[in-house]
């Protein structure tokens, strides 16, 4: 008889992607730059990366990490709040002055009891992770081509290479929804199908945003099909327990297993 596959806790998957992993190195272009961020409904944040893992945000020092995938192009990433954590990921094109910003939250402990089917019946999203996806301006920067949601990653069946002992497929399905499997590594045999948003940040450059519904999982990455590599982060609750939180990088070597037109 085949033994069903369990779900782990998103801090047992960081333990499993720490080893021998692909993430990129942080990356100082951006220390010591003061950055203004303009989003729509007159909303202002300011952003000083001090160095490769600190910002100062709002006025707020914390912990960061800061890297590049492509030329001029940084992910940054970063928690804020004391007892309850809220994630803030940005996507800085420095050279055409456009940003992103996705700033998501965990559900506690009673919201995420909430079954399934009393979620749909109340109309509700499956998922109680929450992203707030907003794109804006860089003050001084001016040129470049906003980010904008798109369904160019659609159809793809893509394999991602997280180490040598973390490999998963994706399959991007339509404009709301995936499917991931693992195909090797902590959560051998697990798949289910998410909620997720595509951006497009440059030509063949894609921020990818999900959430997952089961074990309150928020990911943030993002895929670049040209040089066909990825870089982002994880972020949930370390344990079952509600008391504590992991928020780890993430990074795999991409391959095309097929695509899908319809």
């Amino acid at each position: 008889m085949t033994t069903t596959p369990e779900f782990i806790s998103v801090g047992a998957l960081g333990e499993g992607f720490a080893i021998d992993n692909n993430v990129l190195a942080e990356d100082a272009g951006l220390n010591g730059r003061s950055l203004t961020l303009r989003f729509p409904g007159d909303r202002v944040h300011d952003c000083t990366v001090t160095d490769s893992s600190k910002v100062i945000w709002d006025g707020l020092e914390t912990e960061a990490r800061v890297t590049s995938i492509r030329s001029g192009i940084f992910f940054v990433d970063f928690l804020l709040g004391e007892a309850v954590k809220e994630s803030v990921s940005l996507v800085l094109d420095t050279a055409g002055g456009h940003v992103t910003l996705v700033q998501g939250d965990l559900p506690n402990a009673e919201e995420t009891s909430v079954s399934a089917y009393d979620r749909a019946r109340e109309g509700m999203e499956l998922t109680g992770v929450n992203a707030e996806i907003l794109h804006g301006t860089i003050d001084g920067v001016a040129g470049g081509t906003p980010h904008a949601p798109t369904d160019e990653l659609l159809g793809l069946r893509n394999r991602y290479h997280y180490s040598p002992d973390e490999v998963y497929e994706h399959v991007y399905l339509n404009g709301n929804f995936y499917t991931w499997h693992c195909l090797k590594g902590s959560e051998l045999g697990l798949g289910d199908t998410d909620r997720c948003h595509y951006i497009k940040v440059a030509e063949k450059l894609y921020l990818f945003v999900w959430r997952e519904k089961i074990v309150p999982t928020l990911g943030v990455i993002l895929i670049d099909m040209d040089r066909l590599k990825t870089d982002g982060k994880i972020f949930g609750y370390k344990g079952f327990d509600f008391t504590s939180y992991v928020n780890f990088e993430v990074g795999a070597v991409a391959e095309v297993l097929n695509e899908t037109t319809y």
